[in-house]
């Protein structure tokens, strides 16, 4: 299982939410690449980037920040954040991001989906963000009106190799993961399963890792290693215990 530092930028700084509301920052670090560094040094292989500003505006902006942080790790790193267009993912992944991350279009317009997966393959993730199992699009503020596993059942038909799914009444709360429904959804859709939202600690590391068997694949951690209540390195030792 793979343990995946999250690095949320807004405004080219490193910033936390606290359930996905903007007005609820918490600002961690000026400079996104330094905290890159950080989590490369304490052993992490996979960062996992939010462009909180371009989930807000539909498109990709803070594109320079990336830049600056693909420069100073070596690791590789998966972006999200209002990538809609064929276009913005060809940029992204021109810039030498790893994956690209598609959230709200996979609602909006699965044909873009599948279209992305066959020219780029497993480069291509889905994010799927919801709350009480009904998916959250357009940076959460929106339902998108269709339940966690048909969507998931329907990426899988686009091609889809890999899901993050996120509980947004969790994320940033530090009140544990939601392993029965991330196990559920990974069993149910067949589909590889990135947990996130709510990890406060090395139990929900612990918690998860039996379901490596069902499809959970990974785990994002964000408040709880920037706070402290995680200590990364301890973390992927016991991710990959079994290995």
């Amino acid at each position: 299982m793979r343990i995946y530092p999250a690095i949320d930028i807004r405004g080219g700084k490193c910033v936390r939410l606290f359930k996905g509301d903007f007005a609820q920052e918490t600002v961690f670090s000026d400079s996104p690449a330094d905290m890159a560094k950080k989590w490369e040094d304490q052993g992490a292989q996979f960062l996992h980037l939010v462009d909180l500003d371009g989930a807000r505006a539909g498109h990709s902006e803070n594109l320079a920040t990336v830049r600056n942080i693909l420069a100073t790790v070596s690791i590789p790193v998966e972006l999200g954040g209002g990538i809609r267009t064929m276009a913005n993912i060809d940029e992204v992944l021109a810039l030498g991001v790893r994956r690209v991350i598609l959230g709200s279009v996979a609602v909006r317009d699965p044909e873009l989906v599948k279209q992305a997966c066959k020219k780029y393959g497993d480069r291509i993730v889905v994010g799927i963000d919801a709350k009480d199992g009904i998916v959250a699009v357009d940076g959460w503020g929106v339902s998108g009106d269709v339940d966690v596993i048909t969507l998931a059942k329907a990426m899988k038909q686009a091609g889809v190799q890999a899901i993050i799914y996120t509980d947004i009444s969790r994320d940033g709360t530090l009140s544990g993961v939601n392993v029965e429904a991330t196990a559920k959804l990974a069993r149910e859709s067949g589909v590889a399963i990135v947990a996130s939202g709510g990890v406060r600690d090395v139990s929900d590391i612990r918690a998860l890792k039996p379901f490596e068997k069902d499809g959970i694949e990974g785990v994002i951690v964000g408040k709880s290693i920037y706070t402290g209540s995680l200590d990364l390195h301890e973390a992927i030792e016991i991710a990959k215990e079994g290995e």
